[in-house]
C-alpha cells in the first residue's frame, strides 16, 4: 500500500515539474517590437503650421531728402496722421543760402539779358539805317541769345533750390499710424535717414518664410488659417498673396505673404502669427501620390519591398511585400504599385525582420 502511494506522489511531482517547465518556456518567448507607419498620400491629412509676423500691407519709412538739424518734430508713437499733414522740418540753413544765391544769380542774369536786348535793338536800328555792319548785328544777336539762355538757366537754378528747401520738410504721404520713431528735435540727420515709420495700409498681412519641401504646394490665392499668440481665442481666414520665386539667402527660406481676409482691430503690427496650411489638395503636380519613408523600403534580388504589418486581435506579424516605387522626394519614395492608403508598414530593422515573424506594435 505504501509502495503505491510513493509511486503516485512521484508521478504527481513529475507532472508538476513538466507543467512548470512549459510555463517557463512560454514566459521566455520573445516578440519583437517594431516601429510602424500608416501609408498615406502626399498632402493627405497634411497640415503644417509656420511662424510669421503681422504688419500692414503698406509701410512707409519717413525721411528727409536733405541734410540738417531737425527744428520741428510733430510725430508721436501711435499717432494717427492725415495725408498732407506737416510732420517735421529741418533748419535748412544751407538750402536757404543756396536759394538766396540762386536768386542773386537770377537777378544778375536778368540784368545782363536786358542790357543785351537793348544793345540788340540799338544795333538793329543802326543796321536797318545802314550805319552798322552785318557782323555787328549778328554779334548783338548772339550776345542776347547767350544772355537769354543764362537767364533761363538761372531760373531753373532757383526752382531747384526751392525744391531743396522743400526737401527739408516731411508731409504725411498717406493716412496712417506712426509705428516707430527713430529721431528727435535738434538731431542732425542725413538724406534718406529714417526718422519714423508710417503704417499706411488698411489691410493686415503676415510675412513668413517657407522651406523648399513645401513651397511648390503653395500658390497665390490659396486659403489658409491664421492664429495669434496674443489672441488665443481667435482664428482668422487669410489667403496667400505673394510667393517668392527664389530663396532668401539670409534665411534659406522662400518669402511668402498672407493677407488676412477678416481683419480685426485687435491685430497689431508686429504680432507673432501662426499660419496653418492644409496641403491635402495641393500635392506636387496637382495629383495625390502615395509616399512611404525611404528607410521603410528594402531591396533584394527580387526588387523593392516593405514589411506589411498584419494585425489579428492582439497579435501581429510582418509580411514581406513587393512594391514598385517612383521618384524619391523629400518625404520618401513615391509608391506607384503594391500599396494602398491606410496600410501599416514597419519602418525600422528591415535587415533583421523575417517574413511571417510575430511582432509587437
Amino acid at each position: 500500500m505504501k509502495k503505491t502511494v510513493h509511486i503516485g506522489l512521484f508521478l504527481l511531482g513529475s507532472l508538476l515539474i513538466l507543467s512548470c517547465g512549459e510555463e517557463e518556456k512560454k514566459e521566455v518567448k520573445f516578440v519583437r517590437p517594431v516601429k510602424s507607419h500608416v501609408v498615406g498620400f502626399v498632402g493627405g491629412e497634411k497640415v503644417r503650421t509656420f511662424s510669421g509676423t503681422a504688419q500692414t500691407e503698406k509701410i512707409i519709412n519717413l525721411s528727409f531728402r536733405n541734410t540738417g538739424i531737425i527744428t520741428e518734430f510733430n510725430i508721436k508713437l501711435g499717432q494717427r496722421v492725415k495725408k498732407g499733414q506737416l510732420l517735421a522740418k529741418l533748419d535748412n540753413v544751407q538750402s536757404r543760402l543756396a536759394y538766396e544765391q540762386s536768386v542773386t544769380q537770377l537777378n544778375s542774369a536778368a540784368s545782363q539779358m536786358n542790357t543785351a536786348k537793348l544793345s540788340l535793338n540799338r544795333v538793329r536800328s543802326l543796321y536797318e539805317k545802314g550805319s552798322a555792319a552785318l557782323s555787328d548785328f549778328e554779334a548783338a544777336k548772339n550776345s542776347f541769345k547767350t544772355a537769354e539762355e543764362g537767364y533761363r538757366s538761372a531760373e531753373r537754378g532757383v526752382d531747384i533750390q526751392q525744391e531743396q528747401i522743400r526737401y527739408g520738410y516731411i508731409y504725411a504721404p498717406e493716412d496712417g499710424i506712426i509705428a516707430s520713431i527713430s529721431a528727435e528735435v535738434d538731431e542732425n540727420v542725413s538724406p534718406g535717414q529714417t526718422v519714423a515709420v508710417l503704417n499706411a495700409g488698411t489691410e493686415m498681412e503676415i510675412q513668413l518664410g517657407l522651406p523648399e519641401s513645401v513651397i511648390n504646394r503653395v500658390s497665390e490665392g490659396m486659403q489658409v488659417k491664421v492664429g495669434f499668440s496674443a489672441l488665443p481665442d481667435n482664428e482668422f481666414n487669410a489667403k496667400v498673396t505673394e510667393v517668392a520665386p527664389a530663396v532668401d539667402a539670409n534665411t534659406a527660406t522662400y518669402p511668402v505673404k498672407v493677407m488676412v481676409t477678416n481683419p480685426s482691430d485687435d491685430i497689431k503690427s508686429g504680432m507673432a502669427a501662426n499660419v496653418t496650411f492644409d496641403f491635402s489638395d495641393h500635392s506636387p503636380g496637382g495629383q495625390q501620390e502615395l509616399v512611404v519613408p525611404a528607410h521603410a523600403v528594402g531591396e533584394d534580388s527580387d526588387g523593392r519591398f516593405v514589411f506589411l504589418i498584419e494585425e489579428s486581435g492582439e497579435d501581429a506579424k510582418v509580411v514581406k511585400h513587393p512594391i514598385t516605387v517612383g521618384e524619391l522626394t523629400s518625404e520618401g519614395f513615391v509608391v506607384t504599385a503594391g500599396l494602398s492608403s491606410g496600410q501599416r508598414i514597419a519602418t525600422a530593422g528591415l535587415q533583421t525582420l523575417l517574413d511571417g515573424q510575430e511582432v509587437k506594435l
